[in-house]
């Protein structure tokens, strides 16, 4: 691990992955770098956060450059760096309330994402470790998130980091308007 200290006094870890033992083919790294991004990132994170949350990249791209125009604030985010290449992040904020939780506010994992080649081989976990570290070093003692009910993959992976599952919710929506009685 390779450390040094930021502005805010946070110590910033990065943490080098050898992927050993994994069929390879060419376009599967050797190592993998985990760092705190950096606004040259913000293409390529962009790009994977399109791939996790898909819809408009036009917001993505927004909501990317604004995080750098906004420095410094409380999100954080990780990125998993191969060959010059983000191919992972995990995007760290906090919230008020989280379901289970007694602290607040609770370090909050908003976005985890790995690109489908290189998961199951310890990125994730990485990501969510730089992630735990942080929240750690700034006195909070616990974290959460969350994952869509039919994320099965994202269940499954939260549940093999030892995280509990706490609550189920079916969010509703209604337009306000002409909005007719239904009563």
């Amino acid at each position: 691990m390779l450390k040094s200290t930021c502005a805010s006094g946070f110590q910033i870890v990065e943490r080098i992955l050898t992927l050993h033992g994994m069929q390879r083919d060419a376009r599967q790294p050797r190592e993998v770098k985990i760092r705190e991004i950096v606004e040259s990132d913000r293409h390529d994170w962009a790009r994977l956060r399109g791939a996790l949350w898909p819809g408009s990249l036009s917001d993505h791209d927004v909501e990317t450059r604004n995080y750098f125009k906004t420095l410094p604030n409380t999100s954080i985010v990780f990125v998993a760096e191969a060959d010059g290449t983000l191919v992972g992040f995990l995007e760290l904020d906090y919230r008020k309330y989280a379901p289970g939780c007694s602290s607040s506010p609770v370090p909050f994992i908003e976005g985890w994402y790995v690109e489908p080649m290189l998961q199951r081989h310890g990125i994730g976990r990485a990501l969510v470790e730089a992630a735990e570290a942080r929240a750690r070093a700034a006195g909070h003692h616990e974290i959460a998130s969350d994952a869509e009910l039919e994320n099965t993959d994202g269940i499954a992976a939260h549940v093999a980091l030892g995280y509990k599952e706490v609550e189920r919710v079916i969010c509703f929506r209604r337009s306000l308007h002409q909005a007719e009685r239904v009563f």
